[in-house]
C-alpha cells in the first residue's frame, strides 16, 4: 500500500516540448506531412494532441504524491481503473450528475478523487471567439462532477500562446479563470474548480511567460501543486489506500 507523501511535486512542464510544439505553430508547413499550413496556428490534429506532455506532467506529479503509484493508460470507456491504485491517462470516463465526461487524467480508486484536463486555445480566431465557450466547458466539468462526487478534486490547465492575446482579452480570462479556481470546501459551489492554472507561452522559444498571470494569482503553474495538495489531504488523508 503505497503512503502517501507530504507534498505534491511542481508539475515539470518541459521547455524543449513547447519549443517544438512552438516549431509547429510558427511555421509554414508540416514536417510529418510536407504540406503547407497556415503559420501562427495548429492544424487540427496537431491542436487534438499538443497539451499532451502537459496531461504526462500532471500524472506524473500525482502518481509520485500518492506515493509512487502507476501511472497506466486509460481505454475511455471503463468505469473503472485497470487496476485498483493507479493514476490513469488518456481519456478517463466519469459519469458525473449533469453527463458522461471524459478527463485526461484522474485518480479514482473508488471514484473520482481527483480529475483533471487540459484545455487550449491555440489561434487569433479560437481565442478571440472560443474562450468563453471555454469557460462554459470547465464550469460543467467541474459541475458534473461536484454533484455527484463533491469530495472530488477538479484540476485544470488552460494554455494559451502569447501573441494569440489582446491586453483586453489577457485581463478578462485572467479575472475569470480566477474566480472559477477558488473552491475551498466541499460546500462550495460545483462549478468551481479546486485547482486551475494558467500558462501563457512563448513559441518562439518555447518559455512560459513570467509575468503573466501576476505572481500573487492563483493561475501560477508554479502554486498549481502546492493548491491541490492540501485539498487532497484535508479530504482523504487516512483513509484507504492510504491509512
Amino acid at each position: 500500500m503505497a503512503e502517501l507523501a507530504n507534498y505534491m511535486p511542481p508539475l515539470s512542464i518541459s521547455t524543449i516540448d513547447l519549443k517544438r510544439w512552438g516549431d509547429l505553430w510558427l511555421g509554414d508547413s508540416n514536417p510529418e506531412t510536407g504540406q503547407s499550413k497556415n503559420t501562427r496556428c495548429f492544424d487540427r490534429q496537431q491542436s487534438v494532441n499538443f497539451a499532451s506532455f502537459i496531461d504526462f506532467a500532471f500524472a506524473k506529479a500525482l502518481a509520485a504524491m500518492l506515493g509512487g503509484i502507476p501511472i497506466m493508460r486509460a481505454n475511455g470507456v471503463a468505469l473503472n481503473p485497470p487496476i485498483p491504485d493507479c493514476v490513469e491517462i488518456g481519456s478517463v470516463r466519469v459519469i458525473g450528475g449533469i453527463r458522461p465526461q471524459n478527463f485526461d487524467a484522474a485518480y479514482r480508486p473508488d471514484g473520482p478523487r481527483v480529475v483533471f484536463d487540459s484545455k487550449t486555445l491555440n489561434d487569433f480566431k479560437s481565442v478571440g471567439k472560443n474562450w468563453q465557450n471555454m469557460v462554459n466547458d470547465l464550469a460543467t466539468e467541474a459541475a458534473t462532477v461536484h454533484t455527484r462526487f463533491p469530495y472530488a478534486l477538479v484540476a485544470f490547465i488552460v494554455v494559451i500562446p502569447k501573441p494569440t492575446l489582446g491586453s483586453k482579452q489577457e485581463t478578462d480570462i485572467i479575472r475569470t479563470l480566477e474566480r472559477l479556481g477558488s473552491r475551498k470546501d466541499v460546500l462550495d459551489q460545483a462549478h468551481l474548480a479546486e485547482a486551475l492554472a494558467l500558462i501563457i507561452w512563448n513559441p518562439e522559444t518555447g518559455e512560459i511567460d513570467p509575468l503573466v498571470p501576476a505572481q500573487d494569482s492563483n493561475l501560477r503553474i508554479e502554486k498549481f501543486s502546492d493548491n491541490l495538495y492540501p485539498h487532497y489531504l484535508n479530504r482523504y488523508k487516512g483513509l484507504p489506500p492510504h491509512d
